[in-house]
């Protein structure tokens, strides 16, 4: 598709009252990414010439997290879907490509469903309005799109103007559009506000375009892909929505969900081939799990990155710049933050690894800490490959264990160990020293 061939507009005006929140309504977030930019996201792959985002209230909020990814004009006053539109006279009146009319409140759409309203606008007939159309299992109070027998769209009716056989039609109209923009501005220059609210309504340009011999048709998409968010209760729903899609992809591409309706996932979320996620995980943002990792119930991910092989939980969480190695073990009630733990190193219980390198092999025991914060700054923890560390034990950083080294439980280490070096602070140095041994005997037979 040439980009020179199609510009898009994004009405985003609405005050969003029933969201009663500070936060604008389309910058609440769907899947771990405000809701306008899932939509903008999907945008990219149709590689628009031009993207128009119609603000209202809270429009500092729209243009700050928009950025230079469009630009953004204010409609003021709001006066109707049709005034939004009327308002991209500067930006887009002569323009002669393709013109998509969206909100920002309806994030689910996909490319594939853009790109089939505009390959039917651009189709045999040359309609100038194309409508998205959708059929819900409820049509509650939507606008019924009334085709004849040759799919042709003959009108749109509001459902309280509807007659009864009109009532039975299935078909709903989305208020998505795809409009030519060689007459699109022709079409919004004879709107009227002549009705109860007073408002310019988008929908009566299909009305327009008709009385002009312009044919108008329809495009329809799945119901999921065209709900719109004006309320928290209405988010919950986008939200499973978007979760089940995920859930249904990663079992499609390899990934074993023991019930998936209890695993949660972001928009970025990466998972490799024969995965194993038992119940109750979540899955936050800049997340990436390699192949054959099994992650085990009740764990919480953030900005963290599993190698292959390697087994999480449960009850584990890892927080942003976590880089678990391969098949290394993070085990239960263990937490790690911007820490690297080498291949094949285990953390099995109770601990907390922050700002931490941990090397190949090594072995952390239970309820070990980095004391990584003195107040003030953070500090680095080292632990040398296939060194052992006691349970119990704080590691004040900046501090560094040599490979191989043990650290004796109970101890609280604020200096360097040398490696194969042996530190005992509240243990007995003959019996640990024995254990040792014993420890380092299996570690040399391996």
């Amino acid at each position: 598709m040439s980009q020179q061939d199609l510009a898009v507009v994004i009405l985003a005006a609405g005050k969003g009252t029933r969201m009663k929140s500070n936060l604008h309504k389309v910058l609440h977030p769907l899947g771990g990414r405000p809701m306008l930019h899932h939509l903008l996201d999907t945008l990219e792959q149709l590689h628009p010439s031009r993207k128009v985002i119609v603000v209202g209230a809270g429009k500092e909020q729209v243009q700050q997290s928009v950025g230079d990814q469009a630009e953004t004009i204010t409609q003021e006053p709001q006066l109707g879907t049709g005034h939004a539109v009327q308002v991209t006279g500067d930006q887009l009146r002569g323009f002669e490509g393709d013109v998509l009319i969206l909100y920002g409140d309806v994030p689910l759409l996909s490319a594939e469903t853009l790109e089939n309203l505009i390959r039917v606008r651009r189709g045999a007939n040359d309609p100038a309005v194309v409508v998205l159309g959708f059929e819900p299992k409820d049509t509650k109070a939507y606008g019924r799109l009334v085709v004849n027998d040759q799919g042709i769209l003959e009108a749109i009716v509001e459902h309280k103007d509807a007659t009864s056989a009109q009532r039975e039609i299935g078909l709903c109209n989305s208020g998505i559009m795809a409009v030519n923009g060689a007459v699109m501005f022709d079409l919004l220059d004879q709107l009227d506000d002549n009705n109860a609210a007073g408002e310019f309504y988008l929908t009566d340009i299909v009305g327009i375009a008709k009385s002009k011999g312009y044919e108008c048709a329809v495009s329809v998409a799945d119901e999921a892909e065209v709900i719109g968010i004006n309320s928290r209760s209405e988010l919950a729903e986008a939200e499973a929505a978007f979760q089940q899609a995920c859930r249904h992809s990663f079992m499609a591409a390899g990934v074993t969900l023991l019930a998936p309706e209890t695993v949660h996932f972001s928009y970025d979320t990466v998972i490799g081939r024969d995965v194993v996620i038992e119940p109750n995980v979540f899955f936050g943002p800049g997340v990436v799990i390699e192949d054959d990792v099994t992650v085990k119930g009740f764990s919480h991910f953030e900005g963290a990155t599993v190698r292959t092989g390697a087994t999480i939980g449960p009850y584990a969480r890892l927080r942003p710049k976590a880089d678990v190695g391969r098949n290394a073990k993070i085990g239960n009630f263990v937490e790690v933050k911007k820490s690297v733990i080498g291949e094949g190193a285990k953390v099995s219980h109770l601990s907390y690894i922050g700002d931490a390198v941990i090397g190949a092999y090594a072995n952390i025991g239970a309820g070990t800490i980095t004391c990584n914060y003195d107040g003030y700054n953070k500090a680095l923890t080292e632990i040398g490959k296939g060194a052992f560390i006691g349970s119990n034990t704080a590691l004040v950083a900046p501090v560094k264990i040599g490979d191989g080294a043990i650290v004796g439980a109970g101890s609280v280490v604020t200096r360097e160990v040398e490696s194969d070096a042996l530190a005992v602070t509240r243990a007995n140095q003959k019996e640990i020293g024995g254990w040792a041994a014993k420890f380092r005997s299996k570690q040399t037979k391996k």
